[in-house]
């Protein structure tokens, strides 16, 4: 009995230092920022992704692109040091965030946590990718994913693994379209009334939709990958949105997804200022 007592009491206290971590207010500042660097991000990828449509050239159409391209403007180290703390930040406040999920059902809490969790994971894995440009001045978003891709293969069962790896990503694909085009990401928001109200939803809708196609393109190649047993298959965001440009009409469509992932960096810029901390 004193046993359970404990760790309930021990559940308690580390509920209470979650919960005072992720109200911490200079965090939920910093958080803000992580929502604008990363509409930054995602506004110079679709601006890459553009200009590869036109053959402009442009680099990597990535989040290692589109920092490589930060670092090289005027003062852009600056930049690129804000856009590692901002998104560490965000990424730490999601994880807090998924400690203090509410709910009597303990699967539906889990599965929230974990969709927390993996969202912070993933704006962390991006603030190691700007930590690297930021000490290194480059990254390869798209080696990175490929030798992951490797290791994965080289395990036992490798093959179903990376396939199974890929069917999740294509799944998150999926959710970010349905996301949009049922507009449920207005539960993070306090939506403002008006004009604003209507554009912020606007560019949310075409912003996830046209993320959504990017990221399920990445789980096919990362499914082609696993199938093939040939881990340069798996090229991340960079060889997904390159992929579009060769299908019917992929010029069209591959400027429209960049118009998207604009979309989706304006509506960052918004969220930055409208989310429900």
């Amino acid at each position: 009995m004193n046993t359970r007592s404990s760790a309930q009491s021990g559940a308690r206290s580390a509920g209470r230092a979650a919960r005072n971590a992720g109200n911490n207010p200079h965090l939920k500042t910093l958080a803000r920022v992580g929502y604008a660097v990363n509409g930054l991000l995602h506004g110079l990828i679709g601006a890459i992704a553009i200009s590869l449509a036109i053959g402009a050239g442009g680099g990597s159409a990535d989040q290692s692109g589109a920092l490589g391209q930060v670092a090289k403007s005027p003062g852009g180290v600056f930049v690129v040091w804000t856009i590692v703390l901002g998104l560490a930040a965000l990424g730490l406040w999601q994880v807090l965030q998924a400690f203090l999920v509410p709910g009597s059902d303990p699967k539906k809490v889990w599965a929230h946590r974990l969709k927390e969790i993996g969202k912070g994971v993933a704006y962390l894995f991006v603030a190691g990718t700007a930590l690297t440009v930021a000490l290194k001045g480059s990254a390869n978003s798209s080696q990175s994913t490929s030798s992951a891709s490797a290791t994965v293969l080289g395990l036992p069962g490798g093959p179903v693994l990376l396939m199974i790896a890929g069917l999740a990503v294509l799944a998150i694909g999926v959710y970010f379209v349905y996301k949009g085009v049922a507009q449920t990401f207005t539960e993070d928001l306090a939506v403002p009334s008006g004009t604003m109200g209507r554009v912020t939803v606007g560019l949310g809708v075409a912003g996830y939709v046209a993320k959504g196609i990017a990221v399920g393109v990445v789980g096919i190649l990362v499914i082609v990958a696993g199938f093939t047993v040939d881990p340069s298959q798996s090229t991340g965001l960079d060889g997904a949105l390159k992929s579009l440009a060769a299908l019917p009409f992929g010029m069209a469509i591959l400027v429209l997804v960049g118009l998207g992932l604009i979309a989706y960096g304006l509506y960052c810029l918004f969220r930055a200022r409208f989310a429900r901390l």
